[in-house]
């Protein structure tokens, strides 16, 4: 039995919301480099996105760097077929030069998926990795619906083994696989295909390790683990029970338990470091999952952006919305991008309080079959409110689309960053740049800032007397302040305070019965979005009129884009944000009249 483990990618992923830093894995690579894997998960899902988001970091300078410090270990990333390491189809010449660099920088085996088990969606960047002498994992991405079996799964691997796949991974993101289940599943495809087989579960539903104990009477050549700081939960079986458990028996791994004391250590307080972004209810078993089937790295996504919205006590709501969802949108497995979105849709219909009032551009994507074909139709009532009487495609989605490397590489050589400075057009950046341009854009010129995630520091104590705080003076009620908000919330090294100011001068006192001036445009038509984001198109400008129905804006909320409509005909007479500026739930953007 093999070990492939995910400590530096998915574990990670699933329980502290991708928020590891490289500077972090390093100064323990050189251990995990002694340990006998199979391979090494530590690049690809969501770990591209996060590290120019969120984390200021060049994500191919990760790869290229724990290639060096872990060069005897195969260094493994999780590829979305089509999808790359976004949201969305990207065209052939984008995903075909992503695969080349993505291998020449030191990528040794390409776990490949599709998240509707759509073959089309796979084959260029299956073909793509084997000219470049790369192991290709092919994926299975497992659910549970009334439309999947054992023998569909096992035509797909089928499928699979025709274009010359090296091994086959049973990708079970949401933890539901049963132990009868993956011993039927293993055996189903060890009998039409003559190829290893991988199992990746998480511990979600609490059977994980009952799962692999059955899958290995099954046959099954690897198993996915995480070393134990950060495995359990929403993350994978714990590595050293694997190994403990099958010690002595015909499925041996051959890995010392005591071989892995330091890096289980070192794990144990980066675990610590990085408290503040791990959220409790990401380590519990929660059997709701059988049900809800939501994985774990969309679920410490959705409690994440929950919070961010305000909304986290709506977080029951929201998963039972879920199912709902699946079901009318023809029961997509959720694994990234179809995970994002029936999420986000559910998240919408929930906080929105009225189903498909708002719906994703990607929904519509999905429905007209730009994502590929669905495991079931949809049902023709939700289909009719998401695209109307336009009739989905019938092609490989990608066929759809016009190569965009050259045009992507000729506006990246447009870009100044922060310095005035042009960015150098290397294959990397320009992939940054063509799967994120917004976010990419930002990051590449140098315009990103790193993310805080330390816990919350206790106030440090004053030395000396202070003296005492003096009550803000209020300002009469007939003449208050227009457009300049008085009450802030400042943090000090992690810690919240709450100030008051009192403004003195730079703004318009209004007396009573008077008008504002021109200063703060009245807005009698806010057009309001409905969640926090980043907005990443603005499609008007002041003075254009419009329709009910016109794209305004494009709002980026919890990784999918969201179309911002004008509820009437009229004029656009305010802007308030520009692109590329975040948004709170509720923010007015634009005003019509």
């Amino acid at each position: 039995m093999k070990l492939t483990d995910t400590i530096f990618r998915d574990a990670h992923q699933s329980l502290l919301v991708t928020r590891m830093r490289t500077r972090d894995m390093l100064p323990i690579a050189e251990k995990m480099n002694e340990i006998d894997w199979f391979s090494l998960e530590v690049w690809g899902g969501a770990t591209f996105d996060v590290a120019i988001r969120y984390l200021n970091e060049d994500p191919w300078d990760r790869i290229r760097s724990l290639k060096k410090a872990m060069p005897d270990i195969p260094m493994q990333m999780l590829l979305r077929g089509q999808n790359i390491v976004g949201y969305h189809n990207y065209p052939d010449d984008i995903l075909i030069k992503f695969v080349e660099r993505a291998a020449a920088n030191g990528v040794d085996i390409f776990r490949i998926f599709d998240a509707l088990n759509d073959i089309r969606n796979l084959e260029v960047a299956i073909k793509t990795a084997k000219k470049c002498d790369s192991h290709v994992q092919g994926c299975i991405s497992y659910t549970i619906s009334p439309v999947h079996t054992v023998e569909k799964f096992a035509d797909f691997a089928v499928k699979l083994a025709e274009l010359e796949v090296d091994s086959i991974c049973i990708k079970d993101m949401a933890g539901m696989i049963t132990p009868r289940a993956a011993y039927k599943l293993i055996k189903g495809i060890k009998k039409e295909v003559n190829l290893p087989v991988n199992l990746h579960t998480h511990s979600t539903s609490g059977m994980a390790l009952m799962t692999y104990f059955s899958a290995a009477e099954a046959g099954v050549d690897i198993l996915d683990t995480a070393i134990s700081p950060l495995s359990g939960g929403t993350s994978q079986p714990p590595c050293e029970s694997v190994i403990a458990g099958f010690e002595g028996t015909p499925y041996d791994t051959g890995i010392d338990i005591q071989d892995l004391t330091e890096i289980v250590e070192y794990f144990r307080k980066l675990k610590e470091k990085y408290r503040g972004v791990l959220d409790p209810i990401s380590e519990r078993v929660d059997t709701r999952v059988l049900i809800y089937q939501v994985p774990g790295g969309m679920f410490s996504n959705l409690v994440d952006q929950l919070k961010k919205q305000n909304a986290l006590d709506r977080l029951e709501d929201v998963l039972r919305e879920i199912p709902k969802v699946r079901k009318e949108l023809g029961y997509p497995p959720l694994v990234t991008p179809t995970s994002q979105v029936v999420g986000v849709q559910g998240v919408v219909n929930v906080l929105t309080g009225k189903r498909y009032s708002v719906i994703s551009e990607e929904t519509k994507k999905y429905v007209k079959g730009m994502y590929g074909k669905t495991p079931a139709p949809v049902d023709p009532e939700i289909k009719k409110i998401i695209i109307g009487d336009e009739k989905p495609i019938t092609c490989r989605p990608a066929d759809m689309l016009e190569p965009e490397w050259e045009r992507r590489k000729k506006e990246l050589a447009e870009i100044k960053d922060k310095n005035g400075e042009p960015i150098e057009t290397t294959d990397e950046n320009v992939l940054i740049y063509s799967i994120f341009p917004v976010v990419g854009a930002t990051f590449l010129k140098r315009e990103a800032v790193e993310e805080s995630f330390e816990p919350h520091k206790p106030a440090e104590k004053s030395k000396g007397p202070s003296k005492p705080k003096e009550k803000p003076k209020e300002r009469p009620a007939e003449a208050p302040a227009v457009g300049i908000p008085t009450e802030f919330k400042v943090e000090v090294d992690g810690e919240e305070f709450e100030v008051k100011i009192e403004p003195k001068g730079g703004f318009v006192a209004l007396g009573p019965g008077e008008k504002e001036t021109k200063t703060t445009p009245e807005i009698p038509n806010p057009v309001k979005v409905p969640m926090g984001g980043l907005i990443t198109q603005i499609k008007v400008n002041v003075g254009d009129k419009v329709k009910k129905g016109d794209i305004l804006a494009v709002l980026e909320a919890m990784k999918m884009e969201n179309n911002i409509e004008s509820k009437i005909d009229g004029e656009v007479n305010v802007i308030l944000v520009s692109e590329g500026k975040s948004v709170e739930k509720n923010d007015t953007i634009i005003g019509i009249v």
